[in-house]
């Protein structure tokens, strides 16, 4: 059957996003260099999504501290364009070590330009070379640049004590995003804006349910509405346990939600309960599973998320996080054989 689906797989994705069913569950993976180094060196490729056609493709604008910057072109540190010093890693995306806020104000702060020409300088590209497969940008993120901007325990101490911050903080946020996407609306042709927003540990909300409401979803409602208005769909990533505001998210128009831990939600209850208006992205174990388990335990869990988170459509299988390099050669090689069996 993956093999109807082969050259059409932008087709594919919409299909399951509409919830069609008695088609392949499709896939998607990412990297961290280690893990990309590895799982290449396997295939015998320098281009893994375009040797094995994996049928979503993502990117984003450029930044001036790139997600994975390595120490020996960026030093130890390196600040992105918000000010926030990170540390640098041959592993990871490093650490957010310097806040660029040491105090609840604003006064003194400037926003980064988010029209800076070098952010779009290779989307143009990308976006004709990837037509065929189903394309997500990634657009920004908001409480958990802000997270960043001000350290997580200072913002959530904020959220008590300086709540009028909060709100210019993300206020600001919010308008550099819009700001960018209409830009890639209107230069680039692709299917789905991504924002990376993480709100969740590993058992509740790193805030109240209704803090989020009061602080987070008039700005999220913002996002979506002008991805629609463009008719693009919103994917949405968000680590942790975020089952409380599940339902929020799809009355704003949410489409997929990403990564859907294992080890942090009741996966399967959550397709029962909201399987019929929203795409699962995501699912499978990286805290015990792929690093731990066995090749042949890999295959068994994803031939079990094929067929019950796959069911009627609505999924998309994918590692609960990006695949980091304590994963096992076999385990990444059983995944990625498993995933694009028929």
């Amino acid at each position: 059957m993956r093999a109807e689906i082969k050259g059409k797989n932008r087709d594919w994705i919409t299909k399951i996003i509409l919830h069609e069913e008695n088609l392949p569950v499709p896939y998607n993976f990412s990297f961290s260099p280690p893990a990309r180094e590895k799982i290449e060196k396997f295939f015998g490729t320098t281009a893994i999504e375009e040797t094995l056609d994996f049928p979503v493709r993502m990117n984003a604008p450029k930044s001036v501290k790139p997600l994975y910057a390595d120490p020996s072109t960026y030093g130890s540190t390196a600040k992105d364009e918000f000010g926030v010093v990170w540390t640098t890693s041959e592993l990871d995306r490093g650490s957010p070590v310097g806040p660029a806020l040491l105090e609840p104000s604003l006064s003194s702060y400037r926003f980064p330009d988010p029209s800076a020409a070098y952010r779009f300088e290779e989307l143009g590209d990308w976006c004709a070379r990837n037509k065929e497969h189903f394309t997500v940008v990634w657009v920004g993120d908001l409480w958990e640049r802000a997270t960043f901007m001000r350290g997580m325990e200072n913002l959530l101490e904020d959220l008590c004590l300086n709540p009028g911050f909060v709100e210019k903080l993300l206020s600001g946020l919010t308008d550099f995003v819009l700001r960018t996407m209409e830009i890639l609306f209107d230069r680039f042709e692709f299917d789905a804006i991504a924002l990376s927003d993480d709100y969740g540990t590993q058992h509740s909300l790193l805030m109240s349910p209704s803090d989020w409401r009061k602080f987070v979803k008039p700005r999220l409602s913002e996002i979506y509405a002008l991805a629609k208005k463009h008719g693009r769909k919103v994917f949405h990533h968000s680590c942790g346990n975020v089952s409380s505001i599940v339902g929020d998210m799809i009355d704003l128009g949410l489409d997929i939600l990403h990564p859907v831990q294992p080890e942090a939600m009741d996966i399967f209850k959550l397709k029962r309960e909201f399987g019929a208006d929203l795409t699962f992205c995501g699912g499978l174990g990286t805290q015990e599973l792929l690093p731990r388990g066995t090749a042949e335990e890999v295959r068994a869990e994803i031939r079990r998320l094929k067929e019950r988170m796959g069911r009627g459509g609505g999924y998309i299988l994918e590692p609960g996080i990006t695949l980091q390099a304590d994963v096992p050669l076999e385990n990444l090689a059983a995944m990625i054989e498993e995933a694009r069996r028929g």
